[in-house]
């Protein structure tokens, strides 16, 4: 199974359709509540997605992915399930 990281915050919508998605599928990921260190953290994000600062931000086996949209761009066209498995 793939390795999956999520960086989120707890009063975001798109970040709680994003864990529902990945625990839908039965995925085990890691979640980084990006909440109590905001302004830092997403400082951190822009330097790791090319900067993006939205939450959440999903990786998956060290790949950055998008954010909620992208997630299910990908499970709509069948590309996720090939991700998760590798």
């Amino acid at each position: 199974m793939a390795k999956v990281l999520t960086y989120t915050v707890d009063y975001c919508p798109y970040c709680k359709k994003a864990k529902a998605l990945l625990r839908e599928k039965g995925v085990d990921f890691e979640d980084v509540d990006i909440t109590a260190n905001e302004d830092e953290m997403r400082e951190k994000l822009s330097g790791i997605t090319g900067g993006r600062t939205t939450v959440p931000q999903i990786f998956i086996n060290g790949v950055h992915i998008g954010g909620y949209t992208d997630l299910k761009v990908l499970d709509d066209s069948g590309k996720l399930d090939e991700m998760l498995t590798q």
